[in-house]
């Protein structure tokens, strides 16, 4: 019998209504009883609830390595865990997990709802029965995932693209790794392998990351601005279509500049589903020429999770983090 250990962070999907019909967070330790379907599942389940729940808005890299060393200490004692979560910044906590957690070999799930777990025709009874059910399952899959109203997502590819459906995520860019329906299909031309190495936790992030949008009329002043931001190390910059942006000679020359003095800029496409092809038209030709790196197809959320976890682990080696940055590590992206 599988032991999943239930984490609960926060976020919607632990509320219930006082006598007052305010939304406060109920007694994880009695989610059994809110969720008596657990009980038939044919695992031994025990929770942790961190001290300070958190709406997700208020997420920080901090709260990931508090997350991150909550499973180290429990690795050994359970075969998977669930992890409950808000789900505005989910999918950023998830790919900074899939980052920090390397050799993993057991399922860590991301889930949540759309509304809360007393509501009437809430979401967050089925995907909280169908995450643990996955995670206790035969099928055993080593990575960070989001489950989401019948979806098994790649935890690093996944982005929230509505509020206000039960389907709050996608993945475009790389298909789910389960589609759940009267039975769970898995894909298993997808899934990882589980790793027989010993499990790293890597807690040293860099939080000194940027991230600019682009958008018609941006001008010099305002990249130089960004560029000039006290201990910048690295910068995500979303592009239009394929990783187009302007030729303007300002806007290149504010860039090379700062690429000289050693920030590392990454190039990630404004469309969901979207993959950077740098050089593909003049407009994204000098990003490369002058030592913009192509993110690929890697979501925003990956991409600055993935220099926060690699700047933290080579601090001084720039050419080191720039290699890893286009490589797969797990899963985030297609090899270049």
């Amino acid at each position: 019998m599988k032991k999943i250990l239930i984490i609960y962070t926060g976020g919607t999907i632990g509320m219930q209504h006082d006598k007052a019909g305010a939304l406060k967070p109920f007694d994880f330790g009695k989610v059994s009883e809110q969720v008596p379907e657990l009980n038939r599942l044919g695992c031994k389940l025990a929770h942790h609830a961190f001290e300070e729940l958190i709406d997700s808005s208020n997420v920080t890299p901090d709260f990931w390595v508090k997350l991150a060393k909550t499973i180290e200490k429990n690795y050994a004692k359970y075969d998977g865990f669930v992890i409950l979560h808000g789900t505005d910044t989910m999918a950023y906590s998830a790919s900074a997990l899939s980052f920090m957690l390397e050799n993993l070999s057991k399922p860590v799930i991301f889930t949540g709802s759309q509304l809360p777990l007393g509501a009437i025709r809430t979401d967050a009874k089925r995907n909280l029965i169908t995450s643990v059910e996955i995670a206790a399952g035969k099928v055993i899959i080593p990575e960070v995932c989001i489950y989401f109203n019948n979806q098994l997502f790649r935890g690093n590819r996944a982005e929230k693209f509505t509020s206000s459906m039960f389907d709050a995520f996608q993945s475009l860019n790389c298909p789910p790794l389960a589609t759940v329906g009267v039975n769970v299909e898995f894909d298993f031309d997808l899934l990882s392998k589980p790793s027989t190495k010993k499990l790293i936790v890597h807690t040293t992030l860099e939080p000194h990351i940027g991230l600019v949008r682009l958008f018609p009329g941006i001008t010099e002043a305002w990249m130089e601005h960004i560029l000039s931001v006290p201990d910048l190390k690295a910068l995500v910059m979303e592009t239009y279509g394929s990783g187009n942006a302007p030729t303007d000679p300002k806007f290149i020359r504010a860039l090379a500049a700062a690429i000289k003095n050693g920030l590392i800029v990454i190039n990630v496409s404004q469309c969901s589903g979207g993959s950077v092809e740098q050089g593909k038209y003049e407009t994204s030709k000098l990003l490369k020429e002058i030592g913009v790196i192509s993110g690929a197809d890697l979501t925003t959320e990956a991409a600055l999770t993935k220099l926060m976890v690699l700047l933290g682990q080579y601090p001084n080696d720039s050419k080191k983090v720039k290699k890893m940055m286009i490589m797969p590590i797990c899963g985030e992206m297609k090899l270049i």
